[in-house]
């Protein structure tokens, strides 16, 4: 059951019931606000929940796989993201705007900001500096390269026991940190290449990472 640190109680809480999950970013929004109710969108969609985002969030963030939010939405929402602390009725949680000066960073692929947001706790202050967000495009580059040498194997049934680990986490107030070390873990693990890439495959959907986006290349 998905749980999220609520501001209203400041303890975990399980999400509204029902079908639908309304789920609105309040005005104001940055990046890392966005993503994070991207991450909540796809980790609530896994758990069976048709999922409306709205919200005003100006700009094209594709680049960074969030999808556009829907426009309006608000009065009647499940859940809100915040970015600025607001505590406001109903079920809230916050994601404070990053700081730092990773926009200094030429060429850098939009995914390893991606990275580099969700690999801190999602209520706690991020100052995403260059080297920060220098080493989240490594890391993601090490991913990518390892994703494209498993999909030269034989193909084979996913892990269920590190796709599991994964999921438990996202589950556990969005814990992405943790999640993103299952990635790292698996890529030492001693099970089948093409299990690797399955369970890769399955947790991408999640991540929005397009950790597949080497297969095929050179």
């Amino acid at each position: 059951m998905l749980r999220l640190h609520d501001r209203r109680t400041g303890r975990p809480e399980g999400l509204p019931g029902g079908r639908v999950l309304r789920l609105h970013v309040l005005d104001g929004a940055g990046l890392r606000t966005l993503v994070v109710a991207d991450l909540l969108r796809r980790v609530a969609s896994r758990a069976g929940r048709h999922v409306l985002a709205t919200g005003a969030a100006g700009g094209d963030w594709t680049a960074y796989n969030v999808q556009p939010l829907e426009p309006g939405g608000g009065a009647d929402a499940d859940v809100r993201v915040s970015g600025d602390g607001s505590v406001v009725d109903g079920f809230c949680v916050s994601a404070p705007a990053e700081t730092g000066d990773w926009r200094s960073v030429g060429g850098l692929d939009p995914l390893a900001v991606r990275l580099a947001l969700l690999d801190a706790p999602y209520g706690e202050p991020l100052e995403l500096s260059a080297a920060r967000a220098r080493a989240a495009g490594a890391r993601l580059d090490g991913w990518r390269d390892a994703v494209a040498g498993w999909a030269r194997g034989a193909g084979r049934p996913l892990d269920r026991a590190y796709a599991a680990k994964a999921e438990a986490a996202l589950a556990a107030d969005l814990d992405a940190p943790s999640a993103l070390a299952v990635l790292d873990e698996l890529s030492g693990a001693d099970i089948a290449p093409g299990a690797k890439l399955e369970t890769v495959v399955h947790l991408d959907l999640l991540l929005g990472l397009d950790l597949v986006s080497a297969i095929g290349r050179a």
